[in-house]
Order: C-alpha cells, then structure tokens, then sequence
C-alpha cells in the first residue's frame, strides 16, 4: 500500500470518539485521522488531517469497487457505526472507544470491529502511528496478534492487538484478511503509560462495548429534559460530555489544533484547553439539562484553581496556567493552511468579561442544584474584586483580539453579570458583602453600558465605546437579562445586527472587512454560535416563528451526525476546531428556549 500521501476530507466528514481523557476523529471512509494520546492535550500520534503525507492514520478498507459509505451513531451513545456498501457487499465498521465502570479508564484505547453483513469481503487494516505531532520516532515489537509502537521521547506505548495475523513494514502495523457472512474481526489499539500491560484481547471482543454502550445509555438518561428537540439536545450533549475530563473535571473548547477559519488561511489555533468562558457556559447547558455531576466536577477544578492562583483566561486541562504558544513548522497545514500552532498565546491576554460567565454558572448551580460553601463564597469575593478593581479597563475581549485592546461592550456587560449574580447568590444565601459598594458598582456598568455603548446614528449598541458597527456578542443582552427582550433600543439593535452581519440565518461575529478589528489578515465564515444565539434572541423578542424557521436551517447546515465545527465557509462547509463546545451548547440553549416559547404559546391557544 502506498500512503505516500492521502487526501484531505472536509472538516465535515468526520464522527468523533472518546473516552473522556481525549477523543479519536474517525472519518466516513473509517480512517482514524484525528489523535492525541493519551490526554485531549498530548501531542498527536495520528495527525493526516493536519499533514497528508507525514501526520499518521489508522485506516480500515474495505475491499469494495465503487463503494458509498455511511455513519451513525447507536442512539443515546458515541458508539461509531461506518457501514460501506456496494454491489458486491456491505461492511460494517463499529468504532468506540472504552469507558469502564466507574469512567475512571486507567488507559485510552480504541476498538474498532470490523464485519461483513452481505458477500465475502477482503479488508486491509493500516496503523501508521506518528509520536509526537510527527516529529518523534519510534521502535517497534511485532508478535503474531500483537505490535507495540514505543515511543521513549514521548513515553508512551501503543499496542495493536487482533484476532488478526499482524505484519510490520516500515515501523507501520498492517493486517489483511478477508471475512465471509457475518464474520467479525476485533481490532484494538491501546494507549500505554510506560511499563504498562494493558487489558487482554478478550476484555475488547466481550465487555468492553456493552460496558461503553450501558455507560452512555445511563449517563445520558438522567437528563431531566423531555421537551422538543430531545434528539438533537442528547447528541450536543454526548459531545460536550466527550469534550470533559472525567480525572479532572474540566473541558475543551475543541478536541483539535490547527483546523483553519479559511481555508489557506493563517487563523489556525489550539483549542484543546480549558476557557474558563467556553467551559463556563458548557456547564450551564449541562445544569439546564440537569446533568448535574458534570457541573459538580467543574465547580471543585474551580474552587482548587481559585485556592493557589489567580484567574486567567485559559488553562490546561490539569489547571496547568502556561500554554506557550509556537508554530509546528514541518507540518503542511489542512489544505495548506499554514501556520499550524500548539498552545495559545491567549493566555496572557486581559479578557475581563470571564468573571462574568463563571459567576453567572455558580449563580445557577447554587440556585438549581446545591448550595455553595461559604468557603467558595470567599473566593467568589475575591473575583469580584477583581471585577470592581478592573471594569473600566480596556481589554481584548471575547473574541480575543490580536491588536490594540478596547473597551468592548461584551467584556463590560459580563463585568455587569458578574456583579449582579454575585449580589443575587449573596442575598439569596445571606452572605455578608460590601452591599452599598457591589449595588453601586453594578449600578455604574449598567448606566455605563447603556448610554455610553449606544451609537443613536446605527441605532445600535455597538462593539466598544465610540465603534460605529454591531458585534454578534451583544446578542447576549437579553440573553444575560441585562435588558429586556422588547425594549425599543433592543429590537433596534437586533435590527442593525440582522441587517449588517446575517446572510440568511447565518451569523458574523463582527465585520472585518469593514472595521480591520482583529488585527489578523484574511477572512474568516460565520461563526455558528452566533447563529444560535441570535435564534435565541429573535425567540426571546417575540419572533418564534422566524425563530423556528431559522433553527431548522441551521441545523441543516450540521454534518451527517449532527456535529458542528466553530464556522461555516461561504460553500456552507465547516471550518476552526471540531466539533466546537461552543457551537453545542448555543444549539441546546436555542433549542431550550424554543421550546419554552412555543410551549406558551400552545398553551394560549
């Protein structure tokens, strides 16, 4: 087989697999071409979809002239079917990766079984790993049903084991053998520590899917959520679940680095940490499905986080605050989109509006689920003097602008939040608090924010004071509460927001084109979150029916298993980091709220 190089799929032709310590891109041809092992922030091993030639797979191909392929997922689970069909047969390929009881997985592995449903077909199996985002070598050690890839620069071992004969040629592990009607054959990889034995064949063949499948089944079936939409809020919701650490408690905001907001592009970033904005607002989809433990989980990384430093944007997902950002520069780039970077140099930025999103989410943890302690009170006290000491400061704001900082409307409306949930969980529980200094705070932003943000010229609150355009974040002022849905300067503002940055229910963040903002050269498509909150927002002000209407168009836009990147091209192809936090829980916040409206009014006819 030559793998001298493999052509790029669109971001969109991919399913995702986890264990909820990293996750595996499997695409609709059933190559792997997506991996970090063993944590969602390790290095790469397989990588084709960042370099086509060097990045690494781990394929499954079906021998099968003129085949079209398929994929699904098991309902309520992110167990992957790739079925293949043809004239001369159908194959079935069933990917997952295992989750034990308990989810604690000492070891990241993937099963992959392989049968054949209709004729007598030949397969060929390629596991071509590639140690350290391609750059580190590796020994291997080849039994009969057994390989091991060790990598002594990366500490890590992977074991290939099948019921298969395996061979070796050029440090790659290959299988081929041909399965008639209703044959199966196992193939795994295992993800060792060093000095590591790992599981047997058996456990993979027998427990390990119907321990995977009985996990996702229970989890996702304790959502308190049974109102429309129930299908397309369970599958978001196993993705976020798939982008959460189960060891620490923490999320991604993406499981990937590198993919490109256009193509050729150079705005390729590392999205496999912990935003403390992203994972905030996961958890408040997560509390308003009533997943409970997750948010548990999340609130105590916090409340350690809190303990020894103080906030910043970004972190690894063990609480780790350095993230040094520099680019992998032997890589092609998807579709040569050049730089590919690792790490995020957002880290160092001033983004105040985070207090804001991780307040607002204690808010609802400690009103709908469980009260907080009086010792994380005392740390909430401390944010909130962070917000006192700092609102009025410029900054680089939520979409974490590369150039000059500036006072943006979305970081001084979250300040606002911040304030306010803090005063409502105080009050609320009867916490002491400065109650003349936090309301007259509170009371400040608001006046700030209302006369000093509005441009009357647009008709319009705008980006930042003086800013003569819309920016998509402000969407969140009726959404936060900080104004209400029918206010006249509202619905002017949603007017200039639809006129100035939609193309149909499609959503800018804000026009570069126009205002050159950023800082960053080239374009970038619409940002799918936005889309979703501004379905919210015309749901909110009394526009259901446009609402609905635009939903489902959005949701058209999905992948063939209803998973979103973070933006869509001018073709509608999906672009940025895969699948995107962000963009799932807008989806369940959206589909939330639509239900409520449509419920009131179906309940007035």
């Amino acid at each position: 087989m030559n793998h001298s190089r493999r052509p790029f799929q669109p971001i969109e032709n991919y399913g995702i697999i986890g264990n909820l310590k990293t996750v595996a891109l499997v695409s609709l041809q059933g190559s792997i071409d997506f991996m970090c092992a063993p944590k969602f922030d390790s290095p790469t091993v397989f990588a084709t979809m960042l370099d086509s030639q060097r990045g690494g797979f781990f394929a499954v191909e079906p021998d099968l002239k003129n085949f079209t392929s398929k994929q699904l997922y098991l309902p309520g689970t992110a167990i992957l079917l790739t079925r293949y069909f043809s004239d001369s047969g159908i194959a079935e390929l069933t990917d997952f990766m295992p989750i034990q009881k308990g989810n604690k997985t000492l070891t990241s592995a993937i099963v992959r079984q392989i049968k054949t449903v209709r004729g007598s077909i030949k397969f060929k199996v390629s596991c071509v790993p590639r140690f350290g985002y391609s750059e580190s070598d590796h020994e291997v050690e080849c039994l009969e049903k057994e390989i091991r890839f060790t990598s002594a620069e990366e500490k890590l071992q992977i074991k290939m084991l099948s019921d298969k004969p395996l061979t070796v040629r050029k440090k790659n592990g290959y299988a081929e053998f041909t399965l008639h009607e209703t044959e199966v054959a196992t193939i795994v990889l295992e993800f060792l520590p060093e000095d590591h034995q790992g599981q047997e064949l058996e456990f993979y063949q027998q427990d390990a899917y119907h321990q995977t499948k009985d996990f996702w089944v229970k989890w996702i079936n304790k959502t308190s959520y049974d109102g429309r939409y129930s299908e397309l809020i369970r599958r978001s919701a196993i993705t976020l679940k798939l982008l959460t650490s189960a060891e620490f408690g923490s999320a991604v905001a993406a499981p990937t680095f590198g993919l490109p907001e256009a193509i050729g592009g150079n705005r390729n970033w590392d999205y496999r940490f912990t935003w403390i904005r992203d994972a905030a607002f996961t958890m408040y989809a997560f509390l308003k499905l009533g997943f409970f433990d997750e948010a548990t989980a999340f609130i105590d990384w916090i409340f350690n986080l809190c303990q020894k430093i103080d906030l910043q944007l970004v972190y690894q997902i063990d609480g780790n605050p350095k993230l040094h950002e520099k680019e992998l520069k032997h890589m092609e780039g998807y579709r040569a989109s050049k730089p590919v970077r690792i790490g995020n140099e957002a880290a160092t930025q001033l983004q105040i509006d985070i207090y804001g999103e991780l307040i607002d989410t204690i808010y609802i943890y400690n009103k709908s689920y469980k009260p907080i302690t009086y010792e994380f009170w005392t740390l909430i006290e401390k944010q909130i003097v962070q917000v006192i000491k700092n609102w009025k400061k410029p900054d680089h704001g939520i979409w974490e602008i590369r150039s000059e900082k500036k006072e943006f409307l979305h970081t001084r409306l979250m300040c606002w939040v911040a304030m306010d949930r803090a005063i409502k969980i105080a009050e609320h529980r009867s916490f002491p608090y400065p109650e003349n200094e936090w309301h007259q705070v509170r009371s400040d932003i608001y006046n700030d924010i209302y006369h000093n943000f509005w441009n009357e010229k647009r008709g319009a609150w705008v980006q930042y004071k003086g800013a003569e355009h819309v920016d998509a974040s402000v969407l969140l002022m009726p959404l936060t509460h900080f104004i209400s849905p029918i206010e006249p300067r509202w619905l002017s503002t949603l007017k200039a927001i639809d006129e100035e940055l939609l193309v149909d229910v499609l959503v800018y963040r804000y026009n570069n084109g126009m205002t050159k903002i950023d800082g960053l050269d080239g374009e970038e498509g619409t940002f799918n979150m936005c889309s979703f909150w501004f379905i919210e927002a015309l749901a909110k002000s009394g526009e259901v029916e446009r609402a609905v209407e635009n939903f489902e168009k959005m949701i058209g836009y999905s992948n063939h298993l209803l998973l979103f990147s973070e933006e869509l091209g001018k073709k509608g192809e999906h672009l940025g980091n895969f699948p995107q936090a962000f963009t799932h829980l807008a989806l369940i916040s959206a589909a939330v709220e639509l239900n409520k409206q449509i419920g009131r009014r179906t309940s007035k006819l």
